[in-house]
């Protein structure tokens, strides 16, 4: 199975047309949140996407909540699910989604952050195997910030070593985008705006 990888578009569009090219090739589309920027420009970044008419999963970045990617998408993308502490099985894959800055990041209230304990929480139901679909990245793993600081989310790497799903993937570190790492048997991929083409056997 197929599926196009992005996150971080900041409405971008320019990325948006270059992801809706890719998506032709693929089977599902997965976008790892942060669509708009500052909490605004949701439904213009939702707008730019909506020509995408593969199935899609997406979670809320920390430029955007929950509430305003859902509202977004039933107006403007109705191909797209959005999860966030909760999951869809697709084509027979189950995807689980979080989104958010994990842990809560120094940007202020604009900021749909959580703690690690909160994460931890929305991440219970995580089921084996499948994909896993977070903002933040899982500490140590494609977290690197400019100032070579580790930035990811212990709550997500705890997630990933106890549920091994076969794919993770992630954003919200720029500096990491388009890198993978390996945590255990999992693949963890910051998949950045450009989007990348993977292909998954389960």
């Amino acid at each position: 199975m197929k599926f196009l990888l992005f996150s971080d578009l900041h409405g971008n569009r320019s990325a948006a047309q270059n992801l809706a090219g890719l998506a032709q090739s693929v089977d599902i589309v997965i976008g790892a949140g942060d669509f708009g920027n500052l909490r605004r420009g949701i439904d213009t970044a939702v707008a730019l996407l909506n020509r995408i008419d593969k199935p899609a999963v997406l979670v809320p970045g920390n430029s955007e909540s929950a509430e305003e990617l859902e509202a977004a998408c039933r107006k403007l993308w109705p191909a797209a699910h959005v999860l966030h502490g909760s999951g869809i099985t697709l084509e027979g894959v189950d995807f689980f989604g979080i989104g958010g800055g994990i842990p809560v990041t120094p940007f202020g209230s604009w900021s749909y952050d959580f703690t690690e304990d909160e994460a931890r929480r929305l991440l219970a139901d995580c089921p084996m195997g499948g994909v896993l679909i977070s903002h933040s990245p899982p500490k140590g793993a494609v977290d690197v910030s400019s100032r070579g600081i580790s930035l990811g989310s212990v709550a997500v790497r705890e997630v990933i070593e106890q549920q091994q799903p076969a794919l993770v993937v992630c954003g919200h570190i720029h500096e990491s985008a388009g890198q993978q790492a390996q945590v255990g048997n999992s693949v963890v991929v910051n998949a950045g705006p450009q989007g990348i083409v993977w292909d998954l056997s389960l």
